[in-house]
């Protein structure tokens, strides 16, 4: 045996040790990179709604303004509801939101009650 392979010996260099941090490094880089992309897939088809201000038009019927932000080029659906004084739900509505050439888009739309509303919400927001 030569000094060379003595030390490779010795000192633990040799290929079949380095091959499983290797694999084991590749795997772990190829799970990081599934989880990064998912993440960034998720957050460009999200859709963020904020309220911008309810009307009580009378006591069987609320107006309610807000504006979506999300996904550009994409229909938008929106479920925006109607709330009395103990948060019970008196009214609600599916909103379908065309796409459109801007990124943000602010809607106002009159919701029917079966009882006097004390404010308008949007519960929810989701692609199409």
């Amino acid at each position: 045996m030569t000094t060379a392979q003595e030390l490779d010996e010795r000192y633990g260099r040799t290929r079949r040790r380095r091959a499983p941090w290797i694999i084991g490094g590749a795997i772990a880089l190829l799970i990081i990179g599934a989880f990064s992309w998912m993440t960034v897939a998720q957050s460009m088809a999200s859709v963020d709604a904020d309220d911008l201000g309810f009307e009580l038009v009378d006591e069987h019927s609320v107006n309610i303004t807000f504006q979506v932000t999300g996904v550009q080029g994409k229909d938008v659906v929106c479920a925006v509801e109607a709330l009395d004084e103990e948060f019970g739900v008196v009214g609600w509505k599916i909103v379908k939101i065309e796409a459109g050439d801007s990124h943000s888009q602010a809607r106002s739309v009159t919701i029917p009650t079966v009882s006097e509303a004390t404010t308008g919400l949007v519960n929810t927001c989701w692609v199409a």
